[in-house]
């Protein structure tokens, strides 16, 4: 008895076998739809939402980013081909404007002394910190707004802040331990 081979299609993105349960063809092209991902950001595609380029696949954000707000190829991501303009020269005053306008922030952290921009920053009691710096002086642990205390300048979660009360009966310990820090 003779057999027939059939000849499954390959995928476009990882050249392995695509089986019909797992296939998905966009742009003439054959893919897995786990492969079938954003060039960009690696993101699982749609058929619905997905923007081609000479042939790089992009989520629409990213493709509208890419091509849309610039009008054309000139800005690209890493990956696709670039075309190098001349960067213009500004004037000093002009600059200073344009910083002024974007610059963002100049508010810093009490914890590291760095920017905080509002996007990464807690402010408690008119105090701003980064989320990452906002944690338990005595533990590390994460706190927030709502499950924090602060003695002498320095942040504790609720937790340790009665354990380290209870150890002495009185705040020394928390004085005791600051100093040696």
């Amino acid at each position: 008895m003779a057999t027939i081979q059939v000849s499954q299609p390959k995928c476009n993105a990882c050249d392995k076998t695509v089986y019909l349960v797992d296939k998905l063809t966009a742009d003439k092209r054959v893919f897995h739809k786990a492969c079938f991902r954003c060039h960009h950001c690696n993101g699982t595609l749609k058929l619905s939402n997905y923007n081609s380029f000479e042939g790089v696949l992009y989520c629409r954000p990213h493709y509208d980013q890419l091509f849309k707000r610039t009008g054309s190829l000139d800005k690209s991501f890493e990956g696709t081909p670039k075309i190098v303009k001349p960067e213009r020269q500004m004037d000093n005053e002009s600059a200073a404007k344009v910083m002024n306008m974007f610059g963002g922030t100049k508010e810093k952290c009490k914890c590291c002394d760095k920017i905080a921009y509002p996007i990464e920053r807690v402010t408690v009691n008119r105090t701003i910190y980064h989320k990452s710096c906002f944690k338990c002086t005595h533990g590390g642990c994460t706190i927030s707004p709502s499950n924090y205390i602060a003695h002498e300048g320095k942040l504790y979660c609720k937790h340790h802040h009665i354990q380290l009360f209870k150890v002495k009966g009185n705040y020394s310990q928390l004085e005791a331990s600051d100093n040696e820090n």
